[in-house]
């Protein structure tokens, strides 16, 4: 018999995060959603699956409010979708990640999902967006054997666009904390109300976030200028032998300068002999010339409760764990 509570308690919401969910990217560590969650206020709603008498799966949701369906925690949304990637529902066996989706009460809009961690990825899930990954140990840790594995057209072509840029001078600094207010300006100059940075809470969340990176050393900023003046920053966090590339932003006088710092990303990379550089969603035209392998995330978007196989094996129980 499986049973399904529920939990909004925060702090036993977060016992259960750090007990049950998997440490596999950064976005699994609960200081970097619970940051989202301050500013989001966004109710938890934690599903907890338990299996004769043993915790056995957790799916790990919010309430939000404004669009009347559950989310994965923290529930920071941008433009209908949250930013924070890689979501997963832990469970001991497909049948138990089944009860605890029919258990959601209402609509749920589960975005950014592992391929893995879906119990039926074939019949209800789509495909959400697609990620990007440089993988290091593909080019034995070279960045001259990765450019080499770019077709001749390709390096041609990027050394016409970036010659003008190097006749300037082009330099790089890392990790000035002032230039982080910097990217912010930049980021919001390109893309206006259409900038992650744009919605105050997400800017604030993401202020605690790089906060919180800088005092555990994990936070990685890195900054192109070019005949002196910045041209590109990028944030980025170093973790479990991953760094993963958070956001960025251009100074449109430079086109092309945000292929010099993606290039510095991936020698870097090499350099430090890290096991994947995450580039994440969306596809701006360069990931695939710039030959990172993509992984597809899914999603499970309903307007009415998921339907499980087996409801007279379910028991709900209404009070908190």
């Amino acid at each position: 018999m499986v049973k399904i509570h529920t939990c909004t308690d925060p702090e036993r919401c977060q016992s259960l995060w750090e007990t049950l969910w998997p440490r596999e990217c950064l976005f699994d560590l609960w200081p970097v959603r619970n940051a989202f969650r301050l500013h989001y206020q966004h109710l938890p709603t934690f599903l907890v699956a338990e299996e004769n008498g043993k915790t056995a799966g957790l799916l790990a949701l919010s309430w939000i409010e404004e669009n009347q369906y559950s989310g994965h925690f923290p529930g920071g949304l941008w433009q209908g979708k949250t930013w924070l990637e890689q979501n997963k529902i832990p469970a001991a066996d497909p049948s138990i990640a089944e009860a605890l989706l029919a258990s959601v009460p209402g609509s749920m809009h589960l975005r950014y999902l592992l391929r893995d961690s879906l119990p039926v990825v074939q019949a209800d899930a789509t495909v959400d967006e697609t990620g990007y990954l440089f993988l290091p140990s593909q080019y034995d840790y070279s960045f001259e054997k990765y450019l080499a594995a770019l077709s001749g057209k390709s390096r041609k072509k990027l050394r016409h666009e970036l010659a003008p840029l190097e006749a300037q001078g082009i330099s790089h600094r890392f990790n000035c904390i002032a230039d982080v207010e910097k990217l912010f300006q930049m980021n919001l100059l390109s893309f206006g109300d259409k900038s992650y940075f744009h919605d105050r809470r997400f800017l604030n969340a993401f202020e605690e976030l790089a906060a919180w990176l800088e005092a555990q050393g994990m936070l990685r900023v890195t900054t192109v200028l070019i005949g002196g003046r910045v041209a590109a920053i990028d944030i980025g966090a170093v973790w479990n032998s991953s760094y993963t590339v958070l956001a960025g932003g251009t100074d449109p006088d430079f086109p092309g300068v945000a292929k010099i710092i993606n290039f510095q990303h991936l020698q870097w990379a090499c350099r430090e002999r890290f096991k994947v550089v995450d580039f994440l969603c969306g596809d701006f035209g360069w990931k695939e010339r710039f030959r990172l392998t993509p992984r597809p995330l899914y999603k499970l978007d309903t307007l009415q409760p998921f339907i499980y196989k087996d409801h007279q094996n379910v028991t709900h129980v209404a009070s908190e764990v």
